[in-house]
């Protein structure tokens, strides 16, 4: 099978052959030429024993492979099953668990769990600011349902919800993270970085929302009062945000069950990766954005899990 693929079936054959995976990479990630990923060299050697490219300047790593600068760097997991990894966690609506990765590309759970948290970190590009109408909103993941309203402001140790804040283009992109509080000092700052001037902002009537027409005078401020004016009023709602949050829960609840609220940030970026190749990808291009990502990224394990490396 020569050409490239177009579904999973398509992919799990293709990608079988570690020559088609190398070309496939390649021909993304260098599309005017391979060139040494330490020195920017170009006149690089293929060895086709060992499958690298060789620098004709002595230094260090002076042989490189296709995973060399970026997420898949110094991972002993073919690069069939990172390729099929990244497959599936684009083209997989509510996620995929590591559990489920584990099983189908023949892994451990914990090494799947690593890759997955890489390939999270390979969809963190930043998008550009926002423009046009933009909805905002927050919300709150975990914890009981009794303690809704009681930690609706603070984040701190004894509470047992972590805020996320969310903006979105009205048929567009959307971009979200987890702030460290859900107060106007944490959430205005983001808004001022990633909204373009003259952008419409519609939000609901929580009081951190007071001072956005001051943020430099530069957007156009309305709100929907969900107690009186229940969803809608005219063309001010946000019911496009509410929905990011609506798939965004489900894929949390139902997918991974249980986060640990240090990783949520992560979760929350896979989730609006998805959201924003939703609409006009195939399985085939989405996979090719994420690709985009893999370079010039690094993640080890302590730093995942928080340890220093000794």
């Amino acid at each position: 099978m020569n050409t490239e693929p177009e579904t999973l079936q398509d992919a799990i054959v293709f990608f079988s052959d570690q020559d088609n995976c190398i070309r496939y990479i390649v021909g993304r990630r260098w599309p005017h030429g391979v060139f040494c990923p330490t020195c920017g060299r170009t006149d690089v050697s293929y060895v086709p024993l060992r499958r690298v490219w060789q620098c004709k300047t002595r230094h260090a790593k002076c042989q490189f492979s296709v995973k060399v600068g970026t997420v898949m760097e110094d991972s002993p997991i073919p690069l069939k099953s990172w390729l099929l990894a990244m497959w599936m966690i684009t083209g997989c609506r509510n996620g995929i668990s590591s559990y489920e990765i584990a099983r189908t590309i023949g892994i451990t759970q914990k090494s799947a769990w690593f890759m997955l948290h890489r390939l999270r970190l390979a969809m963190q590009d930043p998008l550009g600011k926002l423009e046009g109408i933009i909805e905002a909103d927050e919300t709150y993941m975990g914890g009981r349902l009794k303690n809704k309203h009681r930690n609706r402001l603070k984040q701190g140790k004894h509470n047992d919800k972590t805020p996320v804040f969310g903006m979105v283009e009205r048929g567009g992109r959307v971009i979200a993270t987890v702030p460290n509080s859900a107060m106007a000092r944490d959430i205005l700052p983001i808004m001022a970085e990633n909204i373009q001037p003259k952008a419409t902002v519609f939000t609901d009537a929580h009081r951190i929302y007071d001072m956005v027409p001051w943020l430099g005078k530069s957007f156009k401020h309305d709100t929907i009062n969900h107690q009186e004016d229940f969803f809608k009023r005219g063309r001010v709602h946000t019911n496009t945000i509410e929905n990011f949050w609506s798939c965004l829960k489900r894929t949390i609840k139902g997918t991974y069950v249980s986060v640990d609220p240090k990783h949520l940030n992560a979760y929350v970026v896979e989730q609006a990766f998805r959201f924003n190749v939703r609409k006009g990808f195939t399985e085939k291009q989405r996979g090719f954005v994420l690709l985009h990502g893999i370079i010039g990224k690094r993640l080890t394990y302590a730093e995942l899990i928080g340890k220093t490396e000794k």
